[in-house]
């Protein structure tokens, strides 16, 4: 088992209870690449902390006064998010947390064993960033002497997957996670609608409603229908809403599309 390197992860923990710091404080001095740079006891503290460290790692509290964990994060903003471990004492935030892209929650009180196994999984996901920031970079100083390749690069089941653009038809949210819908084939992946949206915000895909995204280029017919909506039909026959809310941005994506792609232009 490789030795984990000292003080690899900048970690600040955020709570309103100071017994709840300490015991977070006691189990990460126990993690040598975990090194705690601050910690903060309510959410306007947090954000600046969080603007002037830098941190890789958040221990965020939900439930704290004035300021609740997800509005630390709002108020951040998406340029400072690092990996986020909520912490808190109500179950029915974990489903919200993974949709504010979590890594993982602990609810309160957990044990020792259950601390230990959301480090070890935050400490994996932390490599696969590292690692896929090192790749980005590389990405970048090849794409200065070559023609830029339009890839989407995921984690299904252990496998680094590299999906061609192309391939993708659309992707829907499947709890926490995202599904992929490829020509023959779907993934499972552990990212978020929203990372996936991020990624492929340049590349002919478009958000047609709060749980699917789907590529321009295999949208075959979009039609009114009576709630309202629009019903879109995709080159595989796939059917899927358009709800109000982004009818605007699709039907002007489309034509955008149509006309870059000189396609005749939807009605």
């Amino acid at each position: 088992m490789t030795r984990p390197e000292t003080g690899l992860w900048r970690t600040v923990i955020v709570d309103d209870e100071p017994l709840a710091r300490q015991t977070l404080r006691l189990l990460l001095a126990r993690e040598p690449d975990f090194t705690i740079v601050a910690e903060c006891g309510h959410g306007a503290e947090a954000i600046a902390t969080i603007r002037r460290e830098r941190p890789d790692v958040i221990f965020l509290d939900v439930q704290m006064p004035e300021l609740d964990g997800f509005e630390v994060l709002r108020q951040i903003g998406p340029g400072f998010v690092p990996a986020i471990i909520f912490v808190t004492a109500f179950d029915q935030y974990a489903l919200r947390a993974f949709e504010e892209h979590a890594l993982e929650y602990l609810l309160k009180p957990f044990s020792d064993e259950r601390f230990a196994l959301v480090v070890e999984w935050t400490r994996a996901r932390l490599r696969e960033r590292k690692d896929a920031s090192m790749t980005a970079q590389l990405s970048d100083l090849l794409s200065a002497v070559a023609p830029q390749r339009r890839e989407l690069v995921v984690r299904d089941s252990g496998r680094t997957v590299v999906i061609p653009h192309e391939d993708i038809l659309w992707i829907e949210a499947e709890d926490y996670c995202a599904r992929i819908h490829l020509r023959g084939r779907t993934l499972l992946v552990r990212d978020s609608l929203r990372s996936l949206e991020t990624a492929l915000s340049h590349s002919g895909f478009v958000r047609l409603h709060r749980s699917a995204i789907a590529s321009f280029a295999c949208i075959r017919e979009i039609e009114p229908i009576t709630s309202g909506d629009q019903r879109l039909t995709l080159c595989d026959g796939t059917v899927l809403k358009v709800s109000r809310k982004y009818r605007a941005a699709v039907l002007s994506g489309l034509t955008r599309h149509a006309k870059r792609a000189n396609l005749p232009r939807p009605g």
